[in-house]
């Protein structure tokens, strides 16, 4: 059994599905290899540690409102939330107090995911409209 694989997800509080839809894996295949049923390649288990909070000794886990959880990596300046959208933030985020610093986050990808979704729809309209904006 890929104890290591399972722990891995474990550490996320991840769900197979959300799991394997973030690391790309087939949902069939994440269960196989946490049943015992086949086993990841080593260097799958590497690159995937190499993202998770615990096993990577500069990211670090951030409670947020509502059960959110977010990952700050110290030596990138970069945020993520568990879905792994990657934010990069100009400020140092040590000394934040941990409570407020959930809020900001939780706040910062509800944006995110708004901009993001405006953007999906104008491209989505882009293609069926003959539009030049300036």
């Amino acid at each position: 059994m890929s104890v290591r694989i399972r722990e891995l997800r474990d550490k996320t509080g991840m769900t197979q599905k959300a799991f394997a839809e973030m690391y790309r894996i087939p949902v069939s295949t994440l269960r196989k290899w946490e049943q015992g049923e086949a086993s990841p390649p080593p260097y799958v288990i590497d690159l995937i540690a190499r993202t998770i909070p615990g096993t990577n000794s500069s990211l670090r886990i951030i409670k947020g409102r509502e059960g959110d959880i977010y990952y700050y990596d110290r030596s990138k300046r970069q945020v993520s939330d568990v879905t792994g959208n990657w934010i990069f933030v100009r400020e140092d985020l040590e000394g934040v107090k941990e409570p407020n610093l959930g809020i900001y986050l939780h706040d910062l990808y509800e944006d995110f995911y708004e901009i993001q979704e405006r953007f999906n729809d104008d491209c989505r309209l882009d293609k069926t409209e003959d539009i030049i904006w300036s």
